[in-house]
């Protein structure tokens, strides 16, 4: 074997692991996340786990990549951690589907049906098919179909290439005598479980061993203990991801490391028990890639079947690893509802943008729930109310520190334009909530200072107030409202209404001065009162933003002040309609 023929088996190796990066990236795209929410909602039946993490894997192609999610669920609280253990179970199982998907190279016969069935005879087919899609097509799940098909057709392609440029070892003597020294079962777990962890891969590294076996110098009794030794490599993927995570996640990890570790060593004491009784006779034979996908796949099954009665046993023995202290920690609500923002989620776009939402909204109502606080202060002020809105204010504060950061990732990574433009509404959003939350503590803290005074608001003061705040209430309420359930219609309804509270203002103002140059209000008490007013009219203009964000969000536009003088100046019968009833709703007496 000469250097060029190295250079093609590296260049193999590197079209293999790029391809299967690529279809397993494809694979997510398309599913749109929907396999990581039903994850995500799991039910705690185990055998249900168990099938369920086999599918998500076989569909995603990397068992990694499902442990490293169900690592994330549990350390933002979404699973808990007897949940995992079925998925991880079955994670195992799915990871199988990809080498008997590359064990259908191997096949040999002259019949044009059959050879039509071996990949590297359809898959130049779905390379040009895959390039088409993408190239031309406008719609992006045909895109994601393409990248799909490319990514197959890549790593068949590699595939090919490995197992070509190999192929010559077969005349080598120092290259048997060198594998000869993997029939020693536990210096064969060890050399699996490396190199699975160097690529974190375990599919990639069954992928390898399939195309090393077509050389014809790989045994039964060299693969086996390389398999079992893979399987152990691949929980370096999600200890590694466990690091500076809750300890129930961190026990996650180790279940996953017990799994595969306890499942090892009795799959392994009992082959080689029964083979130093018997002898098996296949152990000196030569093995293909179909035996490596069968022995992969009956390892995983047999571990599964063995300790999934025993998954309650694995949860003792992770939390016996890792202990928990005499005093818990105590987390905040915002502490658990930020957990939601992992970044293990980022590789996996669509989960992450769904738990940006989440977090969001979360962040909308604990604003609202502020501000209509601030506003009972009129009507009995307390000090407990007001150290609470500065409580929700931080609160508000921390959600959008974390969300701005976390967004920010996020919008780096290849995610589908219709979560490119919920991620827009996101960062555009998330200031607005946090002027708001800002104008309920100054409200909450002019309350104080009217409290404080020797003399209160005018009778007709009050009045006026009580409805711009009540006009200010339905508009925040609309706001969130649609902003929670994306209702175009609701949203649409927030300018009418924040022009009638543009008229209160302004007519307030007026009626104010009226009652100042009558003596029947102080100069004290009106700052007061410009002060609350100015903040009501500001929420309700932050009001406006957030809906005009929903409304332009699929024209990919922002131009606030453009939409606004449109709408006005096309006199849209909508928002007359509304403009009218919002307007007698909200007369001031």
């Amino acid at each position: 074997m000469d250097f060029f023929s190295v250079l093609s088996m590296l260049g193999g190796l590197a079209l293999f692991l790029f391809g299967m990066n690529m279809l397993g990236e494809g694979l997510s795209k398309l599913s749109g996340g929907r396999l990581e929410k039903i994850l995500e909602r799991l039910t705690s039946h185990p055998l249900k786990a168990v099938l369920l993490g086999a599918g998500v894997t076989a569909v995603i192609q990397s068992s990694s990549a499902t442990t490293v999610m169900v690592v994330g669920f549990v350390n933002s609280g979404i699973m808990k951690l007897e949940q995992a253990v079925g998925i991880i179970m079955g994670a195992n199982i799915g990871t199988t589907v990809t080498s008997w998907i590359l064990s259908l190279t191997g096949i040999e016969s002259d019949n044009f049906f059959v050879q039509l069935f071996k990949p590297t005879s359809f898959s130049p087919a779905l390379a040009l098919i895959g390039i088409a899609f993408i190239m031309f097509s406008k719609k992006e799940h045909r895109k994601d179909l393409g990248t799909i098909f490319i990514g197959f057709a890549i790593l068949m392609y590699g595939m090919d290439a490995m197992s070509a440029a190999v192929k010559p070892l077969a005349e080598v003597p120092e290259f048997t005598n060198i594998l000869l020294i993997f029939k020693s079962p536990i210096l064969g777990m060890v050399v699996g479980a490396l190199l699975t962890a160097v690529i974190q891969s375990s599919s990639a590294s069954v992928g390898i061993l399939q195309a090393l076996a077509v050389t014809g110098s790989l045994q039964f009794s060299m693969i086996v203990p390389i398999i079992m030794g893979q399987n152990i490599g691949t929980c370096i993927t999600a200890l590694l991801s466990s690091i500076g995570a809750s300890k129930n996640a961190k026990r996650t990890a180790l279940v996953h490391l017990y799994f595969n570790v306890i499942g090892t060593a009795v799959f392994m004491i009992l082959f080689y028990g029964i083979h130093g009784v018997i002898s098996f006779p296949f152990m000196d034979k030569p093995a293909n890639a179909f035996d490596i996908a069968l022995v992969h796949s009956l390892f995983n099954i047999f571990a599964t079947v063995i300790l999934l009665p025993f998954s309650k046993g694995l949860v003792k023995l992770a939390n016996l690893t890792i202990r928990d202290k005499a005093a818990e920690e105590k987390y905040s609500r915002a502490d658990m509802i930020l957990k939601a923002l992992d970044e293990r989620f980022l590789d996996t776009p669509s989960l992450a943008v769904d738990h940006c939402q989440e977090v969001c909204c979360e962040m909308a109502h604990t604003t609202k729930s502020a501000l209509f606080l601030a506003m009972e202060q009129f009507k009995d002020y307390s000090e407990e109310k007001n150290d609470k809105i500065h409580e929700l204010e931080s609160e508000v504060d921390r959600y959008e520190d974390a969300l701005g950061t976390y967004l920010v990732k996020l919008g780096s990574k290849n995610v589908s334009e219709k979560d490119s433009h919920v991620i827009s509404v996101l960062l555009h959003s998330i200031g607005d909530f946090e002027r708001i939350s800002d104008h309920a503590v100054s409200i909450s803290e002019s309350a104080k200072e009217a409290s404080g005074k020797d003399k209160a608001f005018s009778k007709k003061a009050k009045e006026e107030l009580k409805i711009l705040m009540d006009a200010v209430k339905e508009i925040v309420t609309t706001a969130v409202v649609a902003f929670d359930t994306k209702d175009l219609q609701l949203a649409s309804n927030v300018e009418p209404l924040e022009d009638v509270i543009d008229k209160i203002n302004a007519e307030m103002k007026d009626r104010h001065i009226k009652r100042l140059r009558k003596g029947k209000c102080t100069i004290e008490m009106g700052f007061v009162l410009s002060d609350i007013t100015t903040s009501l009219e500001r929420i309700a203009d932050h009001c406006s933003n957030l809906a005009v964000c929903l409304l332009q969000v699929n024209e990919e536009s922002f131009e606030t002040h453009e939409y606004l003088e449109n709408l006005k100046e096309s006199h849209d019968a909508d928002y007359e309609t509304h403009l009218k009833s919002y307007g007698e709703k909200y007369a001031l007496p």
